[in-house]
């Protein structure tokens, strides 16, 4: 049991979070073992309008590596060995490419085809519960000649609509298959039959120095465009939104609305999912993918099953509120993640209450919503966590069974 001390006196707001003595509350902690406690009151509960994020276990590529070796059986991929007549194979790519390596005009002769546009529409509501509806767009790949695309999870999230433009100017209206916040990993679909899907290579055989070629849709607005460079880095270990994710690195040149595009080796095979940039004054030709044998794991779960199995969730609904005005709205005094449902019956069994606010997860203090899921990554289903919550200006310590994330 962690012991606390009262030293949450000021009841004032900020816009935005920065330090801890720039919060809503301010917290001091003089060792590990410090003590800690909310000065905490709780007004009416606001109707929830806004957008919650749903608790659905770690988000990072860790768990994908421990997943099985093949697709479900009647998932198809294309690799290296098999041709749209004779699709019948397995996303086993332990083989080595044959032929020879090809010029960067063949592998787009080859590829292009593949390779979506993706806009979104995302209605959001102001403080005033104003709705305006925000635009973004991205980039997908064609896996099968029947309309499964691939794309990133973050590409789609919370879209309330999403198109895909296709290489001869076709648009189509899509609906979601399965989505996968941890590995960013995500499958749309669009009626359409005859497409041609990408070839599969296998991320585990690259090399620091092989070719790689990016197409997608930079900015939103040029869709096909195509970039080429070398693998910089095989296995580049990176926190991205509070996600540890395990990423092959490129210096061809990446841009917003890339994400959800293909990055390929000099056999026109798609070897990783454009997924990041870094961004910065100085900062040039520093992008990431996500390796290719990791995404069609996913992918292959996502259109068997809807979602990846194994993947542990408190089961609960967070809201994060980091604004003045959302304390407002929600009727709380103090900025932090709060819990605006209680989902699983694991969760209600334990204790947890809708406007606990979160305070730890085990020894990892919650300031926001990747801060539970990144927790969340180093244990299994069926591990049980403690978690620390304020509630009516007391601390609450309780146990939770992790149970599994299948939504």
């Amino acid at each position: 049991m962690r012991e606390y001390e009262n030293d949450f006196s000021q009841e004032y707001y900020t816009e935005n979070r920065g330090s801890a003595a720039d919060e809503v509350y301010e917290l001091k902690e003089e060792s590990p073992k410090a003590k800690k406690q909310y000065m905490l009151t709780r007004k009416g509960i606001a109707l929830i309008t806004a957008a919650c994020i749903l608790l659905s276990g770690s988000f990072g590529l860790g768990g994908a590596y421990f997943m099985t070796n093949s697709a479900p059986s009647h998932v198809t991929f294309y690799t290296s060995q098999s041709s749209q007549e004779n699709p019948g194979v397995s996303v086993d790519l332990a083989v080595a490419p044959p032929g020879s390596p090809l010029t960067v005009k063949q592998i787009i002769e080859k590829a292009a085809d593949a390779i979506v546009e993706i806009n979104t529409e995302q209605v959001t509501s102001d403080f005033w519960n104003r709705q305006r509806t925000m635009p973004g767009a991205g980039s997908g790949i064609i896996v099968s000649t029947d309309g499964y695309i691939v794309t990133n999870n973050h590409v789609v999230a919370q879209a309330s609509k999403v198109t895909v433009t296709l290489k001869d100017g076709a648009v189509y209206d899509t609906k979601l298959v399965g989505a996968d916040a941890q590995a960013d990993v995500a499958v749309i679909k669009i009626e359409a039959k005859g497409l041609t899907p990408v070839v599969f290579g296998d991320s585990d055989k690259l090399a620091l120095g092989d070719l790689a070629v990016a197409i997608g849709n930079p900015l939103g607005k040029l869709g096909g465009t195509v970039t080429a460079g070398i693998i910089s880095s095989l296995d580049r270990q990176l926190n991205i939104e509070g996600q540890e994710m395990t990423l092959l690195q490129t210096d061809a040149s990446i841009n917003r609305g890339n994400s959800g595009g293909g990055l390929f080796n000099q056999y026109g095979e798609i070897i990783g999912l454009v997924v990041a940039k870094s961004e910065g004054v100085g900062v040039e030709g520093i992008g990431f993918a996500i390796p290719i044998n990791i995404v069609k794991e996913v992918a292959a779960q996502l259109i068997e099953s809807g979602f990846v199995t194994g993947r542990p969730m408190i089961g609960i609904t967070m809201i994060d509120l980091t604004t003045a005005q959302e304390a407002v709205q929600y009727g709380v005094r103090h900025l932090g993640v709060y819990i605006s449902s209680v989902d699983s019956e694991n969760a209600k069994k334990a204790g947890l209450m809708e406007w606990d606010m979160l305070y730890y997860v085990e020894d990892t203090r919650i300031e926001k919503p990747s801060d539970v899921t990144g927790t969340l990554q180093k244990y299994k289903v069926g591990d049980t966590v403690t978690i620390t919550v304020v509630r009516d200006n007391e601390i609450i310590e309780v146990e939770v069974v992790l149970s599994e994330r299948k939504e």
